[in-house]
């Protein structure tokens, strides 16, 4: 079973890793058959179904049950491995969630991996992740909460990755990647008093970069690298009004960044391994008419993992970097560009005994608003969730879990909200 994490992870079947950029799939349960379906019912107590402030209008609890089965087909050749995972989650609540037309929700998973060793000393990885949802985890790539909204209707984010590893020489190798993050959202309409989701977040994210590495020791690699980032807001709506009266568009929001960094990776020992990567950011907001912002920004991406025990593991990450927000904040002095985000993660999995799992994870997120009425203006996000799994056998297990998020603004919109689930799996 995939790990269960953060906020639709604990209550609504989003079965991702702690880092959603980072896709995975499940292997089938029996080795001897390439593919498996799955089932899961659950039933869950949510008491800010909307994410918004206590005392807003809008605040309300509610239980509610889901549905959610899934299929897994893996295959795997001397060079080739490849893996496909659907998922489709049916969500009831006993009361309509604010935006919803009906009393419940339906999401969609998707995962493909692939990876061929085209020779000993070159390999290439291609990963994808298409989701439609509703909540923030489930529609986030990476580490970094844009939204922190439950968002109604049927809205997509699709998270690609393509990788080519090569090692020239016994002691020098060099990575080449790309990846795009696409956001469609389903709340479109808006104009410069009330812009919609569509106008201020629907956007494509590129990043391509290059790292060359050296085997310093056996254990040790260091390297240097190179990236180039674009983010085009997609939206083609009115989001906002600057000084003079004008609107602002969607895509005035655009940036483009360019990274460098040093870094390296280290296996303490086979079973505990760190990476660090950590340099500068130049942005360059190229697409506003009236002014060309640019900034210069710290960059840092640093990650532990330690397999201390059968069945168990610890990781812990930590990340610096510019984000997108859904926040406009106009005013005559221009509009929140961006956010300079700083995130910590940290999850748990530990085999208490030969059957019963658990699991704990954490995240803290620090944001600062770039530009706007909001500038310099802060958010801080919290989140922490426990799990327990009891596996009866292979193909039949029962999971418990809660999960506490809080988001804490300089913005008037703080809110925080409980979540419990219970439910059954069922796997063949």
């Amino acid at each position: 079973m995939k790990n269960i994490v953060a906020s639709v992870g604990l209550v609504a079947l989003g079965a991702t890793g702690l880092q959603v950029g980072s896709v995975s799939a499940q292997s089938p349960t029996d080795a001897s058959k390439p593919w498996s379906l799955g089932a899961t019912l659950r039933g869950f107590y949510d008491d800010n179904v909307n994410s918004v402030p206590r005392g807003d209008p809008n605040h309300q609890d509610s239980f509610g049950f889901e549905v959610s089965p899934n299929i897994v087909f893996a295959m795997s050749t001397e060079q080739t491995t490849a893996s496909l995972n659907y998922q489709y989650t049916l969500k009831y609540y006993d009361k309509k969630p604010f935006g919803n037309s009906d009393n419940y929700d339906q999401d969609h998973d998707f995962t493909v991996l692939l990876t061929h060793s085209i020779s000993p000393r070159y390999n290439l990885s291609v990963k994808d992740s298409f989701v439609i949802g509703q909540e923030p985890d489930f529609l986030r790539a990476g580490n970094t909460f844009t939204v922190f909204q439950r968002v109604p209707g049927s809205n997509i984010r699709n998270y690609g990755d393509i990788t080519f590893n090569a090692q020239v020489t016994r002691l020098f190798g060099l990575e080449v990647g790309y990846n795009n993050s696409l956001y469609d959202y389903s709340d479109s309409g808006g104009n410069v008093i009330s812009p919609s989701l569509s106008g201020t977040s629907d956007r494509l994210e590129h990043r391509a970069h290059v790292d060359a590495k050296w085997e310093l020791q056996p254990q040790t690699t260091a390297l240097l690298g190179y990236a180039y980032g674009q983010v085009n807001f997609t939206g083609d709506e009115p989001i906002g009004l600057r000084g003079n009266g004008t609107a602002i568009m969607s895509a005035d929001r655009d940036w483009r960044s360019h990274y460098v960094y040093v870094g390296a990776e280290h296996h303490f020992r086979p079973d505990f391994s760190g990476s660090l990567k950590g340099g500068v950011t130049y942005t360059d907001n190229y697409n506003d008419p009236f002014t060309s912002e640019t900034d210069l920004y710290p960059y840092v991406n640093a990650s532990l993992t330690y397999a201390y025990a059968p069945e168990s593991t610890v990781s812990a990450g930590f990340t610096q970097d510019i984000s997108a927000t859904d926040v406009v904040g106009s005013s005559g002095n221009g509009y929140a560009r961006n956010m300079e985000t700083s995130t910590l993660f940290a999850s748990l999995n530990h085999r208490i005994m030969p059957k019963l799992f658990g699991g704990v994870i954490g995240q803290f997120q620090y944001g600062t608003f770039k530009g706007g009425s909001f500038d310099s203006n802060s958010e801080k996000y919290y989140l922490v969730g426990l799990s327990l799994e009891y596996r009866f056998n292979p193909h039949f297990s029962a999971a418990t879990g809660y999960n506490y998020d809080k988001l804490d603004s300089e913005i008037g919109r703080s809110f925080d909200k409980n979540r419990v689930f219970l439910g059954v799996t069922a796997t063949y």
